[in-house]
């Protein structure tokens, strides 16, 4: 099974067992539905949680388990990573990347010419996304993640095609 991080629990909330999460997904809703598995990283073990309940509250989601009736049980997962299943991702619309998806992959102009490789995605507050490109022997370029710039993205062969305009690199 191949993990994909998608939060941390924080804290408690409450005395009913919820987690409080600084979630790092893009898709709360989903990914937190009632029934849904989530896995919690804990002394190196991946033990698996039944979503309960969601709710966003002052920018993180609240999030109840089956498992954790109570503060009692919650309590000794503050400080742990959440997971899913990367099979149990769902499908993003067409052009829709997930991040993981785009990072080691290889950025090249309209015309071929190799630019460096993806190493990370940024995010922006309100704004796009960035792609944060190292380049061999130059520092590294962020691209912003708009049709304007990235033209084609071929995760196949593992190539992100950018329209470069002066002062982008």
């Amino acid at each position: 099974m191949t993990y994909i991080e998608i939060g941390k629990a924080i804290n408690t909330h409450g005395l009913k067992g919820e987690l409080k999460i600084e979630s790092w997904s893009d898709f709360d809703e989903i990914r937190y539905t009632p029934g849904n598995k989530i896995y919690i990283g804990r002394n190196d073990e991946m033990q698996a949680f039944t979503v309960k309940s969601y709710r966003p509250h002052k920018g993180y989601a609240l999030v109840a388990f089956e498992e954790l009736p109570d503060i009692n049980a919650a309590e000794r997962f503050k400080g742990c990573v959440l997971y899913v299943d990367a099979a149990d991702r769902h499908a993003l619309d067409e052009g829709e990347y997930y991040f993981d998806e785009l990072i080691g992959l290889m950025v090249e102009d309209e015309d071929g010419r190799h630019i460096g490789e993806v190493i990370a995605v940024e995010e922006t507050n309100g704004a796009q996304d960035n792609l944060r490109v190292a380049r061999e022997g130059n520092s590294d370029v962020l691209i912003p993640n708009i049709p304007e710039f990235v033209k084609k993205v071929d995760t196949e062969v593992k190539v992100i095609t950018i329209h470069v305009v002066p002062g982008l690199l």
